[in-house]
């Protein structure tokens, strides 16, 4: 059991979606300390119980009167909310640990492997009053080999479903990606830019060079 008196108040944005639910299990396989948690997630979700510790909560609705006491805050509720109620949680005080490609490349925020870099966060405080970001990594730069996708509990999803049909000698249904999921391999669903690299691509070869500060060194990516 993680309640502790003197603990930060935490929060978990996106906390219905698989990364949400995530969050929670890293908490408390951790025994992360806190005096206090907000499950929070978009209007659809709100009155859902979620047990989490022996312990029964019902999540909010994300508004901007949210972050109202919180200490910490894990988003993980898309790019454009985390853009929106990420900076107005830190103008609240809160040390935000956003998810989301929102902030991944804005040079004052750091993008953060503990593994590789934990120096990046060296200056984060609690308990100052001063809220500040802390940017989580694209998926593929970490999980090349071990993740099916970063789209979340819906292909995750799909690709069960998929695997059941195709191992039963049914034609597989599509929904997130419109092509076969299952036992497959294409080209990975972001735009081609100019330079012949899809976006996601770019995303890993931006932010393994500022990972590890070095805006010289070479990187190549073929995300399929």
């Amino acid at each position: 059991m993680s309640l502790t008196e003197n603990a930060p108040f935490i929060a978990v944005v996106g906390v219905t979606g698989a990364v949400g639910q995530e969050f929670l299990s890293v908490l408390s396989d951790r025994d992360f300390p806190y005096r206090s948690i907000k499950m929070l997630a978009s209007k659809r979700s709100t009155g859902r119980r979620i047990t989490f510790e022996d312990k029964d909560y019902v999540v909010e609705e994300l508004t901007p009167d949210s972050f109202a006491g919180v200490d910490i805050e894990f988003f993980s509720a898309g790019g454009s909310i985390g853009m929106e109620f990420g900076s107005l949680a830190v103008d609240r005080g809160t040390v935000v640990v956003d998810n989301s490609s929102a902030f991944r490349m804005e040079e004052k925020v750091p993008l953060v492997i503990p593994e590789a870099n934990p120096e990046a966060m060296q200056h984060i405080k609690l308990g100052t009053g001063k809220g500040t970001l802390i940017a989580n990594r694209n998926w593929c730069c970490v999980w090349l080999l071990v993740a099916a996708s970063g789209a979340g509990a819906p292909a995750m999803e799909d690709l069960e479903l998929q695997t059941r049909e195709v191992l039963e000698g049914k034609t597989p249904t599509c929904k997130i990606f419109k092509l076969q999921y299952a036992f497959n391999l294409f080209s990975h669903n972001a735009s081609v830019l100019s330079n012949g690299y899809n976006e996601e691509e770019m995303k890993m070869v931006k932010e393994i060079m500022k990972i590890w500060n070095d805006k010289d060194m070479k990187v190549t990516a073929t995300c399929i």
